[in-house]
């Protein structure tokens, strides 16, 4: 797909980049996914005989009546108008054009979803679900217990070293998102994991490297996103429920909040840069209050 996108707009794309990485210091993920659609946007403009710096606002609409056509959701629109909005804020800002076609194109609004909650029981089913009779076994088991007990990310987990892990002061250091820290305390069951893993499988795992990642694959190599994915995949499947990794961090949000802690407290555990993100917990617990009246009340 890419090779269609005009050698210029292709230019435009890569001064993008470097301004998405460096100046306003987004995550991989995140300057991936404004590329990609960019990227989308860019083979679209190819076949109109159209680039970034001749389309107009007019385009962009029909662009985004192509997409909504095809079959893209509201939420995938609203990335989309996201990520172009960034896209011509940089090249008017650049001066690579003097209007922003973006200028009065509005998202549409997207209802947040309630996100899937493992119960207390689920949690320890999965858990317990994990063989630690083998190194990776211990590492599992440290890794989930430390995503769940902190509600942490998957890529806070895989960027995690060494010597952002207190053990002594019951502390993690999380790198978050825009490279925001936060010091997030841990419990004595993640603690006891940890110690096993670090002090016996991750030795064994490491086969004499140096490398300063906290959780290491088979190879002796930091483990990856998708190798978390996977073995998460598989636990649950052997445990025989239902969610994703990130369940585990929704799920440390709602148990905290659940046992009465405030919720700017979980926000600062979570690393939410605003409140209004982490609120979306406390409708999880009035669905559990509402699941609960349904349950065991004569006229629920």
């Amino acid at each position: 797909m890419e090779k269609k996108i005009r050698n210029n707009d292709k230019d435009y794309l890569s001064l993008f980049e470097e301004y998405l990485r460096a100046e306003i210091r987004l995550s991989a993920n995140s300057v991936e996914t404004y590329l990609s659609e960019c990227r989308l946007f860019a083979d679209y403009l190819e076949l109109l005989g159209h680039s970034f710096l001749t389309v107009d606002s007019r385009d962009v609409i029909e662009y985004f009546v192509h997409r909504q056509l095809t079959g893209a959701s509201q939420r995938t629109i609203a990335k989309s108008i996201s990520s172009l909005r960034s896209l011509f804020k940089f090249l008017t800002v650049e001066k690579h054009r003097n209007d922003n076609p973006m200028e009065w194109i509005e998202s549409p609004r997207v209802g947040r979803s309630i996100p899937r909650v493992f119960s207390l029981e689920e949690i320890d089913l999965f858990l317990n679900t994990i063989d630690t009779e083998s190194s990776l076994g211990v590492r599992d088991r440290a890794m989930f217990e430390l995503i769940y007990s902190c509600g942490l990310r998957v890529s806070e987990v895989v960027e995690l070293t060494l010597d952002r892990v207190y053990l002594k002061e019951s502390l993690v250091r999380i790198v978050g998102k825009g490279n925001r820290e936060r010091l997030v305390p841990m419990g004595e069951e993640v603690k006891y994991w940890l110690k096993l893993y670090l002090k016996e499988a991750r030795l064994k795992l490491l086969k004499h490297k140096k490398l300063q990642s906290l959780f290491l694959n088979h190879l002796g190599n930091k483990l990856t996103r998708k190798g978390i994915w996977l073995r998460f995949k598989e636990t649950a499947r052997t445990a025989g429920i239902d969610g994703k990794v990130h369940t585990l961090r929704h799920s440390f949000a709602t148990h905290l909040l659940q046992g009465g802690a405030n919720l700017r407290s979980v926000q600062e555990l979570l690393g939410h840069s605003n409140i209004s993100t982490t609120q979306i917990y406390t409708h999880i617990g009035k669905k559990e209050l509402h699941r609960y009246h349904e349950t065991y009340h004569p006229r629920g």
